[in-house]
């Protein structure tokens, strides 16, 4: 149940809106309920005494030998007539029982006739005994609603909709006639049912609608802080809407270009110390090449060559960071296999397995250089690489392993650190400066990811984690 109500702001908003109509005509129908029933009693009375009005009329106007055949062609599914020589008021309880014999007897043998007469004499069975202990007996009609010239008698038969009148005849004999209604079948009607359902659906289309024009604008924000998280630059996100949307939307466009400035301003900073950096080393270099004692003289140009080294390195990763490289989708397992093919090639000893087709967006040559240092570190210090890549629900492994001694638990974040190098593992005859796995998660890192070292037996095993990307969401790119 918690994970349907969390599924969307759509959902939750239909949920709401619908417990919201539910409960709205649950108090509509409690409040309106007495209203409308008073005023379906006034009206069916008001339509009794005027057809009672008319019939003794029209049996006054006729032979009594007629009586009989007028009654019971006015007779309708709920009223009967009927002309009896004595008056009711000395026993009100027995005309009440007379009237609804005749009511719950079908006037004919159609379906609605029985079903009427049916219903009739259910509701009788529940709130006939208490009607006769809580109705009213015998009452005057008034001049206002009866225009006969002689007065009648009027009588509640029941609780609900049950009626009845006597008028005594010109000619001496009484007029009766009783009225009943099946009682109301509550609140839940064919039709109050077929109302609400097409509220509710009329009402949850408006609320699709709307909770698209509010989630829109979040998608939107949701996949351009993803490729941001990325290191993709993205366009502003439109400032548009209302004013929550406009303003969540202008604090995000002012984050990323405050990030983006604070990675320019960095990458120019380190390139200038290197830039910068050059002219003492190459001034150093030309003192040592005066100085007499060659062994030191020796220990001081390796010293200085180390600089030179880290100098370059330095440059040449701020010159890469400083270039934006165009994001573009890729086959990630063809480029790794690339990669894999081309070292192989060069004598050195790697193989690839698991080739799938991975569709995924990078910035395909910073990807491929991460790619690569983490290959050739497994080359140079682990003899062998073995790459592979595996998928899962939410990301995209990239695991290099190797036959080498590995790393020490204690120093696995460690050999992270731009510069830092294991002087047990490796000599500065290897090449290298230490920027290699700091260049690599970098550039992981910016496409969302991230690389963890873990020893084997024997062996290092590195895995780059790249996240799943859905490419059908994704934002156009800044121009």
């Amino acid at each position: 149940m918690m994970k349907f109500w969390d599924r969307s702001i759509a959902t939750q908003f239909i949920v709401l809106m619908l417990l919201a109509l539910l409960l709205s005509q649950a108090i509509s129908f409690l409040i309106s309920m007495d209203e409308r029933g008073n005023a379906l009693r006034e009206a069916y009375k008001g339509e009794f005494l005027s057809r009672a009005e008319a019939v003794a009329r029209l049996i006054e106007t006729t032979p009594p030998a007629l009586e009989s055949d007028i009654t019971r062609a006015n007779n309708t599914l709920n009223t009967r007539y009927w002309v009896t020589s004595e008056g009711p008021a000395a026993d009100p309880a027995a005309w009440r029982q007379a009237a609804w014999s005749r009511l719950t007897e079908p006037f004919s043998t159609s379906e609605s006739a029985v079903f009427i007469a049916k219903a009739i004499k259910h509701d009788l069975q529940h709130d006939n005994t208490g009607a006769r202990q809580t109705t009213s007996p015998w009452m005057d009609v008034s001049s206002a609603e009866w225009h006969y010239p002689r007065p009648a008698k009027f009588i509640r038969l029941d609780n609900y909709y049950g009626v009845g009148l006597a008028v005594q005849l010109d000619r001496g004999g009484w007029l009766n006639t009783a009225f009943a209604k099946p009682a109301m079948s509550g609140f839940w009607t064919s039709q109050s049912v077929l109302t609400l359902i097409v509220t509710a659906l009329t009402l949850s289309a408006i609320m699709i609608f709307a909770a698209r024009g509010i989630t829109r604008p979040m998608r939107r924000m949701a996949v351009a802080a993803e490729a941001l998280g990325r290191g993709e630059a993205t366009a502003p996100l439109p400032e548009t809407g209302p004013e929550d949307i406009r303003h969540t939307a202008q604090a995000f466009n002012r984050m990323q270009e405050r990030l983006q400035r604070f990675v320019a301003d960095r990458t120019r900073m380190l390139a200038a110390i290197g830039h910068d950096l050059r002219t003492p080393i190459t001034s150093l270099r030309l003192r040592a090449e005066f100085v007499s004692d060659s062994e030191v003289r020796e220990k001081m140009m390796s010293t200085i060559d180390e600089m030179q080294k880290m100098t370059e390195a330095t440059l040449s990763f701020a010159r890469e960071e400083a270039t934006v490289e165009e994001t573009r989708s890729i086959d990630l397992s063809a480029l790794v296999q690339s990669l894999s093919d081309d070292l192989a090639d060069m004598g050195h000893d790697v193989t690839f397995s698991n080739g799938l087709k991975i569709p995924y967006r990078c910035r395909v040559e910073a990807l491929k250089r991460a790619i690569r240092n983490i290959i050739e570190n497994a080359v140079r210090y682990g003899q062998r690489a073995r790459v592979s890549l595996a998928r899962g629900d939410d990301s995209i492994e990239i695991i290099i392993e190797d036959d080498g001694p590995g790393i020490p638990s204690n120093l696995a974040e460690q050999v992270f650190v731009p510069f830092f190098r294991l002087e047990d593992s490796r000599s500065r005859e290897t090449g290298g400066v230490g920027l290699g796995l700091s260049i690599a998660r970098s550039i992981v890192r910016n496409h969302g990811g991230d690389i963890r070292l873990i020893n084997g037996a024997p062996g290092l095993r590195a895995i780059i984690t790249l996240p799943a990307i859905d490419t059908s969401s994704r934002l156009p790119a800044a121009a």
